[in-house]
């Protein structure tokens, strides 16, 4: 696996694994395939494991520190805060206050079963806390030594600008696909000009940009897709269609959808890591494989043809989320 830089000095492999659905949100998970799916991405060389306090909530912070217990020296963890729920799943709010960062940080720690976490990032922006507030306590902990470097999630440039003049972000996290283009829109400008690396989320679509048919709908109501614009009614059946013009492709090159998907990321910069989540060994290696795809010029134009912005129908959140985007 190859290797990119985040910010100015954390090196993860180019590709990251996104951990939340192994506990969360695609339905129902199996612990031990997980572990053995992290295990099997450490030994190809995948070494940035992505996580968060929410997912589970908390469960999956614990699934991953136990993942990793032995091999806490060939792993980039990051985690995060912020989406603040109760034990049973309730979500609270977006907490950016002073005091719980600090506390979530801890709890963190101890879940993950590690002295220090890599990767800190602030999940969502909450807009009742001046960012200089949030990160002023963030800051703290880099100081403390429980944290090596910061990142944010879903923030605006404004938000990106004032967060760095406390203390360098290492990474901004936010949805990119060949279907989610928003950060195109000024954002990746901004984390160029302040030399802040950028993570790609969902760069499948959620599982929509792949081969597997049974990952374009949801399989049950704990299914985060049932409930996702772009997955249903008119909108998803719009957005199929993309997804066929990609199936041609993928045919004529002889590599999958997915494969395709992620090479298209990966060739929008060498400062940007996709951290496409699976909870299943085999679309590990599927994805992993998306390293060596080559794109030329003429192939990046053909994918933004198959999939034009413009033609991606639904929002990419469910109405009651989308306000805590872009913070």
């Amino acid at each position: 696996m190859k290797r990119r830089t985040l910010g100015q000095g954390l090196e993860v492999s180019a590709q990251g694994l996104g951990c939340m659905g192994m506990s969360e949100f695609y339905g129902a998970g199996n612990d031990d395939e997980s572990i053995a799916t992290i295990h099997e991405a450490l030994d190809a060389g995948v070494n940035f494991l992505d996580t968060a306090d929410m997912y589970g909530p908390f469960i999956n912070e614990e699934l991953v520190g136990r993942a990793i217990a032995g091999r806490r020296d060939e792993v980039v963890l990051a985690t995060k805060f912020g989406n603040q729920r109760d034990a049973d799943g309730t979500y609270i709010r977006v907490n950016g206050t002073p005091e719980y960062v600090v506390a979530a940080c801890d709890a963190s720690l101890r879940r993950l079963g590690v002295d220090v976490i890599d990767l800190y990032y602030q999940h969502r922006v909450d807009r009742t806390v001046q960012i200089e507030e949030t990160w002023g306590a963030m800051k703290s902990l880099v100081d403390a030594g429980k944290v090596r470097h910061l990142g944010i999630s879903e923030a605006s440039s404004a938000t990106i600008e004032r967060a760095h003049a406390v203390h360098p972000v290492t990474a901004l996290q936010s949805e990119y696909s060949l279907w989610t283009r928003d950060p195109e829109d000024g954002v990746l400008d901004t984390c160029r000009r302040l030399g802040i690396g950028f993570v790609a989320y969902s760069p499948l679509g959620r599982g929509f940009l792949t081969s597997e048919t049974s990952n374009r709908v949801g399989k049950d109501q704990a299914d985060f897709r049932t409930h996702n614009p772009r997955f249903t009614g008119e909108a998803g059946e719009k957005n199929l269609a993309l997804v066929k013009n990609l199936e041609a492709i993928a045919t004529e090159k002889g590599v999958a959808v997915a494969q395709l998907a992620l090479a298209w990321v990966l060739s929008r910069g060498h400062d940007i890591v996709p951290i496409p989540g699976t909870k299943q060994r085999k679309w590990l290696r599927e994805n992993i494989a998306a390293d060596d795809v080559q794109l030329s010029d003429a192939d990046v134009a053909a994918l933004e043809a198959a999939v034009p912005r413009e033609a991606v129908a639904g929002d990419r959140y469910p109405e009651r989320s989308m306000g805590s985007l872009n913070g």
